[in-house]
């Protein structure tokens, strides 16, 4: 137990040492997948039950500390590249900050939003499940009919999708390509389906127009929600690296029956509350449900014999929650000091 906070205290002691490093240096060490930090929060498991709340609160000081920093470095960036002008003709300035050379020297690395759906779809695939990619423009019937949302119906309206003059949609979500994996893939069907979604609703903190979806499928005899239900939890303590309680409650999609929302418990505080989960010990991960029986009837699967169940989520969502990210805006407004982080 000393052996587990001993180790916090001799992060605390690096970091002091390390805040003259670059802003990339300082994410790769601390808060990459193999970081110092991260490597710290798999010692939650280990700790005994009656400090579990201490080192919790331990190592989200070092963690909100690393981040202070790195905003510091970013705003350093912002502050010089507003003040100095450079000449590409001219000599280079050997007096520039180690940051910024290291942007300039950087001939460019894969956005965040990639890394992670590398990650993520390799999860998957480690537990057995295909690859799908989803398009970028479709038709009615991928976006609604083949989901169970007849013409008419005012389920449709949840969706304010984008339309082209030929009546082509920019897909609202990766269940566009649902229909197509059912009758692409043989039972039993196991398949995730990332893809850019588009939606048209105003911009925030927390809510951007282009987004990033991966749908999950799974189809044989004898599903139920409780296969749903360890399936998600798998994933999910296996790409947040800790231990999760769950909670699933009613919710309503159209092309799910009975349709879900699944819950975890904030893997930052471990329900003690905390920004990320709005101080309530939880967070709202995504939609899931078992598909409803329509669906698979229409992509030509006896509903009778064999049952499945759907999910999908945001990948720009869990990507802030991994990363910190306090704001969606940043993931894709093209700045290499937000960028270079990663």
């Amino acid at each position: 137990m000393e052996y587990t906070f001993d180790k916090l205290k001799q992060i605390k002691q690096s970091l002091e040492k390390d805040k003259t490093l670059s802003a990339s240096e300082i994410k790769k060490k601390y808060l990459n997948k193999d970081g110092v930090l991260s490597e710290a929060f798999k010692e939650i498991a280990s700790v005994e039950k009656d400090n579990k709340a201490e080192f919790g609160t331990q190592i989200n000081s070092l963690k909100k500390e690393i981040l202070d920093i790195l905003e510091e470095k970013k705003q350093e960036m912002v502050n010089y590249s507003t003040t100095e002008r450079i000449d590409p003709t001219a000599p280079f300035d050997v007096n520039c900050s180690k940051d910024f050379l290291h942007v300039l020297d950087n001939k460019g690395t894969k956005h965040p939003i990639e890394q992670e759906i590398e990650k993520l779809t390799d999860i998957f695939k480690a537990m057995g499940f295909a690859v799908m990619e989803s398009k970028q423009l479709d038709d009615d019937y991928h976006m609604f009919e083949s989901l169970n949302f007849p013409k008419g119906h005012p389920a449709r309206d949840m969706y304010d999708t984008f339309w082209t003059t030929d009546n082509y949609v920019l897909p609202a979500h990766t269940s566009t390509m649902q229909n197509r994996a059912l009758k692409e893939f043989s039972i039993p069907i196991a398949v995730v389906l990332p893809g850019r979604c588009f939606r048209n609703e105003a911009t925030d903190a927390g809510h951007e127009h282009t987004f990033h979806q991966i749908e999950g499928v799974y189809v044989d005899e004898g599903i139920s929600l409780g296969n749903m239900e360890a399936v998600i939890k798998s994933f999910l303590e296996t790409y947040l690296e800790t231990k999760l309680e769950v909670r699933v409650q009613p919710s309503y999609f159209p092309f799910t029956e009975p349709d879900c929302e699944f819950i975890i418990s904030c893997p930052f505080c471990h329900k003690e509350g905390c920004s990320i989960c709005g101080h309530s010990g939880w967070i709202e991960i995504m939609g899931c449900g078992m598909i409803h029986p329509n669906v698979l009837r229409e992509a030509g699967i006896d509903s009778t014999k064999y049952s499945g169940f759907a999910w999908g989520f945001g990948v720009d969502r869990l990507t802030m929650i991994k990363r910190g990210i306090t704001d969606i805006r940043y993931i894709r407004n093209a700045d290499l000091n937000f960028l270079t982080q990663f």
